[in-house]
């Protein structure tokens, strides 16, 4: 069974920035692709951002233009750079494939002043 292991988050300033990580215990090659989701208290998991394996990307649009995923396919890593955070990206934030395994613990992260 695949794990998914995020971390990397924290609690950060109005405009800070963070990056997560996530280690995957297989190939990250043997997933169409890999993506992040984020999970808001009170709200259902939403998809954030995804990287196929030709490095195509494709982000929602909350977080286009301050997100960028990126991968390392020898380190079995897929990141997740967040600048200009704001308090509604608030979140316990999680990665997967596609096709999906099991949720990992995901990794909080808290923007506030």
């Amino acid at each position: 069974q695949v794990q998914f292991v995020e971390s990397g988050g924290g609690l950060v300033q109005p405009g800070g920035s963070l990056r997560l990580s996530c280690v995957v215990s297989r190939s990250i090659v043997s997933f169409d692709s890999m993506a992040w989701y984020r999970q808001a208290p009170r709200k259902q998991r939403e998809w954030v951002a995804r990287i196929f394996n030709d490095g195509s990307k494709t982000y929602a649009d909350p977080v286009k233009e301050r997100f960028t995923i990126s991968r390392d396919n020898a380190k079995k890593t897929v990141y997740l750079q967040m600048d200009s955070l704001k308090p509604e990206d608030t979140a316990v934030y999680y990665c997967n494939g596609l096709p999906r395994g099991d949720w990992g613990q995901g990794t909080q992260v808290t923007v506030s002043s």
